[in-house]
Parts: C-alpha cells; structure tokens; sequence
C-alpha cells in the first residue's frame, strides 16, 4: 500500500526515517512518498487531512484524536527537552530577570505558585511563538498566561527577529535551544521543567500519528516498520548523517548529534507505559483548561 508520509527536516525526525525512506529495512510492502515541512506546516496539513502519516505536535493531536491515531514509535518526548522562552535582555532589568528567571521549578510551580505568570512583555512588546498549535505554545500559555500578545514566526526566524528588537521574547525549539546563548539571547524559562515540576512526567512534545480511516492492518504495519527504523537508526547512527545534514538547519554536526541524542529516545522506539501516562495528563489537562476540545 501506498501512504503519504510528512515529517519536518529536523535531524531528529530525518534521523528516524531515514532507514524506512531510503529503504534500508523491510517496509512490509509499504511504501511511501514523502513531504517534509516545519511543525506548523505538518499540524496544518493534519488539520486538512492531506497526509496519511504525519509528525505533528501534541498540541495539535489534542484536536484531531478522533481523526488520526497516535503511534507507539516514533515519539519526541522526555525530560530535559522542553521549549526555551528566550530573550534579548534589552528590555528587563537584571532585577527582573531574577524576579521570573531560572527558578522556575520552585517559583511557578512550588512552593510560590502566586507567582505563577508573573513574567509579561512590556506594554504593546511581542512574544514570537513557531506555531499557533506547537506544544511550545500550549506550554507558554500554561506557564504564562498574562503573555497576550504573540505572532506566528518560522521557528528558524526566531532567534533573529528576537535579537533584532522586533520581539520582546521568542520560544525557541529544536536546534535553536543548542545555540540561543552564543547568539547573545538568554533564558527567561525552561517550560519544559515547567511541565516537569508540575506533573513529574516527560513532556511530550511531537508525536507520529495515521489516519484511523486506514485499515487496521495498515496501521499497525506501519507502526512496526517506523519502530524497525528506529532500531536502525539506533543500530546505524552513521547511516543517516547525510540526510540528516542535507535538511538540517544547523550546519555544525556536533549540533545536529546533540540535537539527535536530546529528542530520539527509548520513547522513540515504543512510548511505554510511561509515555503513554504523559500524553494521557498533556491531553487531561489541556481539555481541563480549555485549551483543547473535550470528545465525546
């Protein structure tokens, strides 16, 4: 059978993939063509059903669990791993850099949690987020909810527009957590420890999900086939440099390793028990907070 298949250039997903596309294992009598686009094209693109098979953030899978079916492999998810909240450190005060900064485990979610949100951009000052349904949104909105005013920016802009003042602040995903401090940006938060002190779980961030019109066969082969080129990947980490590096938006290779070895993981190859638990509270809680839509 023939499947449409998405994934974003991200070293992390063409790392995965890259034994399944260029058919370095047994695919089963799949086979696929393929499209790659950022997170927030991939989410668009699963919104309009284009793709059997896609990559899409957590945030975005909350709104379409009755279409698509998550998969065990595949997954980017774990701890130490979550959007950065970044800034230029033009338009705070050491001061206040201290008052919201990197105490976040304690100050948001411990034992202060008045101060929860206390951090917001200046008056009219935006906030540069790389999608509208990443999860680095829907996490900005749980950790700081006074922060009104955003704008959809290609997540490889980000740095720059933040740096040339155009931005009060960014989110800053993949790559990009590697290299925000040589480019003269700090951190104001981690939402990933965010999550993390306040359910003691990984943070899921994007997972693979396929149409649950498919037949049952069909997805569960598939399922097998991107868990095989996990393994491989695993098994290979060198067979998969070059497609890594030709989509890659980093062209340091000790980047793009780093980048590898942050968010392709055991829960890349089966989610788990305890992955699973993850996305089970990510969804309970969106819906609880009215971030994403209750199903019936």
């Amino acid at each position: 059978m023939h499947l449409r298949l998405a994934f974003s250039p991200c070293p992390n997903d063409t790392y995965i993939f890259d034994a399944l596309v260029h058919q370095r294992i047994d695919t089963e009598g799949l086979t696929f063509s393929v499209h790659l686009g950022d997170v927030e094209e991939l989410n668009q693109l699963a919104f309009a059903g284009e793709m059997d098979v896609t990559k899409l953030s957590y945030h975005a899978y909350g709104h379409l669990t009755k279409s698509y079916q998550l998969l065990n492999a595949g997954s980017a998810l774990g701890r130490g791993v979550g959007p950065l909240l970044a800034t230029s450190d033009t338009n705070w005060s050491r001061a206040s850099r201290q008052s919201t900064g990197l105490t976040i485990a304690s100050q948001l979610l411990g034992k202060d949690k008045k101060s929860k949100g206390n951090w917001a951009p200046p008056a009219g000052a935006k906030v540069a987020i790389p999608g509208t349904y990443t999860t680095a949104n829907y996490l900005l909105g749980l950790a700081f909810p006074g922060v009104e005013t955003k704008e959809e920016v290609l997540f490889s802009d980000i740095e720059a527009r933040v740096l040339s003042g155009e931005f009060a602040a960014g989110l800053l995903i993949h790559e990009n957590r590697f290299t925000y401090h040589e480019r003269g940006l700090h951190k104001i938060a981690d939402l990933g420890e965010f999550w993390e002190a306040e359910t003691g779980l990984p943070i899921p961030l994007g997972g693979i999900v396929i149409k649950k019109s498919l037949p049952k066969a069909v997805r569960e082969t598939f399922d097998r086939v991107l868990a095989r080129s996990v393994q491989y990947a695993f098994d290979h980490p060198e067979a998969s440099a070059a497609y890594v590096a030709q989509h890659a938006q980093e062209m340091d290779a000790e980047v793009r390793k780093k980048h590898i070895a942050l968010y392709v993981n055991d829960f890349s190859l089966d989610l788990g028990k305890e992955g699973h638990a993850a996305v089970a509270a990510f969804l309970r809680q969106g819906r609880e907070r009215g971030v994403l839509p209750v199903q019936s």
